[in-house]
């Protein structure tokens, strides 16, 4: 079988949950707080991925405004019972501080591609659901148990109920049925049966660089659950200088051949201080059961950058110059997503063949944010972008941002002074960090024209980005402010040093008008530009 180079889902796609219908694969993994909820990829091979839906895509199933940072989606889960698709997610409305406010939901459909149910609301125990469809019936729903008693930190264990269909409810007795080893943090739970068996995969240690994936069983679901004897199954916390790093939260799947492969979320830190810019990817092992029912990783625990998949990679379109034009009957590009909203309308319209953003908050709001973008999922890139934008004041600011969250954006802005005359103004967050808030002063600003179109661009080449502009009618881009340390839009960096921020970079085009007169900005087009560089670490 030919060698692939993991990740397999390159780019911010954390905490897969992978599942087999017939011949087909589908991965779904976290949204945190970017709009619509959950993506599901698709494969036949295991090896070439496409995105085939975001199933959570009205306000009825996910409203986000006002989560924090890395709150919103976690953990979702993807299973299917021989008759429809189950998706359980958790919406976190607060992470920080001695609560978490978790609300965990259920939705079906028939079809992957939906149209997926309203959700049922399920409980609020604790965060990274999953449901387990028992072969005499039952449907039995875990997730990790939360004691806010608990100091410093509230992982109490995993928690199983029953889950009635037909009703939409919990049901019977609950039980707290594994506190997690010494690696601490238990989450991630997935449940299956195999040869007698009830088996456990949790996720331990932390989503930093103690990440693990845990393995337990038991001959009674309630457990006592005994841990695998060379526990952790995955895990790189003891090779610092693996290519994939964080290893944990993962689940399995079999094929119809009958091997058996394990998916789970990885980082890949540039820099001597290693960041990931990227955010937690998701990658594959190769697995297979032991003698003694035990799943053991080939080559494992720690997890192999290159693994035998059914089926080569094509690598065309990943390297593929992406150039999103906004047509009207095509809608937005499925690469996008947009923050926190349930109501897009109220944020961007397409029209005549451009995207029109409608200024809202400020930018890095947690509410109603005018913001649409894509992943990167390259360590270097080129991306450009026309605006057509006219303030009247410096609360109008509309165009080109490199963004990871509230505390972490690069913005190239076209904006007015006080009086009016036009400027392009550069918004860091490189000086900010970690405070959260805009420090001055800023790059000098740059006098335009009150009338015409301006094209701005940025590049990154590894932890360098560097700002440049072009004014109507001129073919030359020109650079603008310093060189930024783009190594700061990382999970390292995300306002949570260590196990609290989740996502990853993105690009793409923004507008605010804190005056609430609603400017709107329009962009004719986004060119993402992958580009291999020198300067890369490791390359997909």
């Amino acid at each position: 079988m030919p060698l692939v180079q993991n990740p397999i889902l390159p780019g911010f796609n954390a905490d897969p949950s992978i599942l087999r219908v017939g011949d087909d694969y589908y991965i779904a993994t976290s949204t945190f707080e970017w709009y619509p909820g959950v993506q599901i990829h698709h494969s036949k091979d295991l090896a070439n991925w496409e995105l085939v839906t975001r199933p959570l895509n009205r306000k009825s199933q996910l409203d986000m405004r006002g989560n924090p940072d890395s709150c919103g989606v976690w953990a979702p889960c993807l299973t299917h019972d021989g008759e429809k698709f189950w998706l359980v997610y958790t919406d976190v409305k607060r992470k920080d501080g001695s609560f978490k406010d978790t609300p965990n939901y259920i939705v079906s459909a028939d079809r992957i591609e939906g149209p997926w149910s309203d959700p049922f609301y399920v409980n609020s125990s604790g965060f990274d659901p999953s449901l387990f469809h028992d072969e005499n019936g039952k449907k039995w729903f875990v997730n990790m148990l939360m004691d806010h008693r608990r100091r410093p930190r509230s992982f109490a264990g995993i928690r199983l109920q029953e889950w009635d269909a037909k009703t939409g409810k919990l049901v019977g007795p609950s039980q707290n049925i594994f506190k997690g080893t010494e690696l601490d943090l238990v989450e991630g739970p997935h449940l299956y049966k195999r040869n007698g068996w009830y088996y456990l995969l949790t996720a331990e240690g932390g989503t930093g660089y103690d990440h693990a994936v845990s393995f337990a069983r038991s001959r009674d679901i309630w457990g006592p659950y005994e841990t695998h004897p060379q526990n952790p199954i995955l895990s790189s916390a003891n090779a610092p200088f693996a290519a994939l790093q964080r290893a944990g939260h993962g689940d399995i799947v079999d094929t119809p051949d009958g091997k058996t492969y394990l998916v789970h979320l990885t980082g890949r830190p540039t820099t001597q201080v290693r960041r990931c810019v990227l955010g937690r990817e998701t990658a594959i092992q190769e697995a297979y059961w032991g003698d003694d029912d035990w799943l053991y990783v080939k080559n494992g625990p720690v997890p192999s950058l290159d693994v035998e998949l059914p089926a080569a990679r094509d690598d065309t379109k990943y390297w593929a110059e992406q150039r999103y034009a906004f047509d009207g009957e095509a809608g937005l590009h499925k690469d996008f997503q947009w923050l926190r909203t349930p109501e897009p309308e109220r944020i961007f319209t397409i029209e005549n063949n451009q995207l029109k953003l409608t200024g809202r908050e400020a930018v890095g709001s947690w509410f109603e944010q005018a913001l649409v973008a894509r992943r990167q999922t390259h360590f270097s890139y080129d991306a450009e972008t026309v605006i057509d934008f006219s303030p009247t004041d410096e609360r109008q600011y509309a165009g080109l941002t490199a963004y990871y969250c509230r505390y972490n954006f690069f913005y190239l802005t076209v904006t007015a002074h006080a009086d009016g005359q036009r400027e392009l103004l550069i918004l860091a967050s490189e000086a900010s960090w970690p405070e959260g808030r805009l420090r001055f002063p800023f790059a000098e600003p740059v006098q335009i024209p009150n009338e015409g179109k301006v094209k701005l661009a940025l590049t990154i080449r590894g932890a360098k980005l560097q700002f440049l502009y072009a004014l109507d009618g001129e073919s030359e881009l020109k650079t603008i402010g310093p060189v930024y340390d783009a190594s700061i839009l990382s999970d390292e960096c995300g306002g949570h040093q260590a196990h609290g921020s989740f996502t990853g970079a993105f690009v793409g085009v923004a507008a605010s008008d804190m005056n609430g007169l609603e400017a709107q900005a329009k962009f004719d087009y986004l060119v993402y530009r992958p580009v291999r560089h020198d300067t890369d670490r490791y390359t997909v």
